[in-house]
């Protein structure tokens, strides 16, 4: 079968804030990965565990895969488009503020079959 995608995007934070956090679950079973995720501080986590679950449940009822047998095949934060704002510098200037944004993308697919 072919692997099953789930997409969060334009998040509020960078690719690098995600990154450890995505090392983490890199190449785990889905129910591994959404354990880890609740075990760690970063409100980060949540949210990447419910793109985990997201993916979880296109493949189970779009698929019929079994849940218990999904592996993460690929997991990745690509940029995103940043937020412009400006904040006032001295002698009536404005600087321009960038604020990062990220795209998250999770592939699993049957353990067997990866």
């Amino acid at each position: 079968m072919p692997p099953v995608r789930a997409y969060a995007k334009s998040l509020g934070a960078s690719q690098k804030r995600l990154k450890p956090m995505l090392d983490l679950v890199r190449g785990h079973t889905v129910n591994d990965a959404i354990i880890t995720l609740g075990l760690l501080t970063s409100p980060w986590a949540k949210t990447i565990s419910k793109v985990v679950q997201s993916a979880a449940a296109n493949a189970e009822n779009n698929m019929m895969m079994n849940r218990d047998s999904l592996k993460i095949v690929r997991i990745t934060a690509d940029r995103g488009k940043p937020l412009k704002r400006f904040r006032p510098r001295a002698r009536g200037r404005m600087a321009r503020i960038l604020k990062p944004t990220c795209h998250l993308t999770v592939v699993v697919n049957d353990e067997e079959e990866a």
